[in-house]
């Protein structure tokens, strides 16, 4: 690749191009925006990443050397990470466990189990709400460093719940409510809503957030070994999550790692929140 485009003054668009196997060097991309971007096997070399964001990132099978980390924050999930030879994800979750010891019970291998999990997500979900409602209401659509808002995040849990057990196990082929909001990376698709002007109200979120929440309850209440075990019926129609057959217990672990994960977030976001409060 030789030459180049001078662009003085302005931003460079590039949209839907194929750069595959462009070469960059010596050239500054601070402050560039990255969406929908493939770099699968790209290779990085000599380049200064400070103050990078990533969001909605998917590092599998990443190799870095002489890499340097230094005040870095990392919020997602992490299977088998090695730093220095050490596989530091069973100690991330030994103290995620320490921290908080109903977590072991987000893995539930039997109906029992799924009920005493649903039971503790309540309860980590009442309080959380709780807490948000000391806040002033205009706090509560505030985003924090560009992640979602605390009432986004109930519209966004009610989706996953509308996902996984009305779409995936009920086989309801469009469940989606117009406040529900699908994860930002989620392409645009017929018949599911992303209104990200909406400004409900806590109670308004909260209504749609328990009436889904229920709905798992009425669920679980009633499931048994079979029905654990068993697989479900592909649905029709656009939408997630893709219509084929999944296992009923992924469906509901699916469930819990959304419900465990969004209140990390939140209550991250809260004591932030409560901060610019004072």
């Amino acid at each position: 690749m030789s030459g180049g485009v001078a662009n003085v003054g302005r931003m460079a668009d590039f949209h839907q191009q194929d750069l595959a196997d462009s070469r960059f060097e010596q050239v500054h991309l601070q402050r560039a925006r990255f969406h929908q971007v493939h770099l699968n096997d790209a290779d990085f070399n000599d380049v200064d990443l400070t103050g990078a964001r990533f969001r909605e990132a998917w590092f599998k099978d990443v190799v870095m050397r002489g890499a340097g980390f230094v005040n870095v924050e990392i919020s997602g999930e992490i299977e088998s990470l090695t730093v220095n030879g050490v596989d530091v994800a069973p100690l991330v979750q030994a103290e995620l466990e320490r921290r908080e010891p109903d977590l072991v019970k987000m893995r539930p291998t039997d109906p029992d189990g799924f009920r005493e999990a649903w039971d503790i997500v309540e309860r980590w979900w009442a309080e959380t709400v709780e807490r948000a409602r000391a806040l002033p209401a205009a706090a509560l659509h505030e985003p924090v460093d560009g992640e979602w808002s605390f009432i986004e995040t109930l519209r966004h849990l009610a989706f996953a719940t509308e996902c996984w057990l009305h779409r995936a196990i009920l086989g309801d082929p469009s469940p989606w409510a117009p406040l529900s909001l699908p994860w930002d990376g989620m392409p645009d698709t017929e018949g599911v809503p992303r209104d990200r002007d909406a400004r409900p109200s806590l109670d308004e979120a909260l209504a749609l957030r328990l009436d889904r929440q229920a709905a798992v309850r009425r669920y679980i209440d009633e499931l048994d070994d079979a029905t654990l075990a068993s697989d479900t019926v592909p649905v029709e129609g656009p939408g997630w999550p893709e219509p084929r057959s999944y296992p009923v217990r992924e469906c509901l672990l699916t469930l819990l790692n959304e419900e465990w994960w969004h209140r990390q977030f939140a209550l991250r976001d809260l004591a932030l929140l409560e901060q610019r409060v004072g």
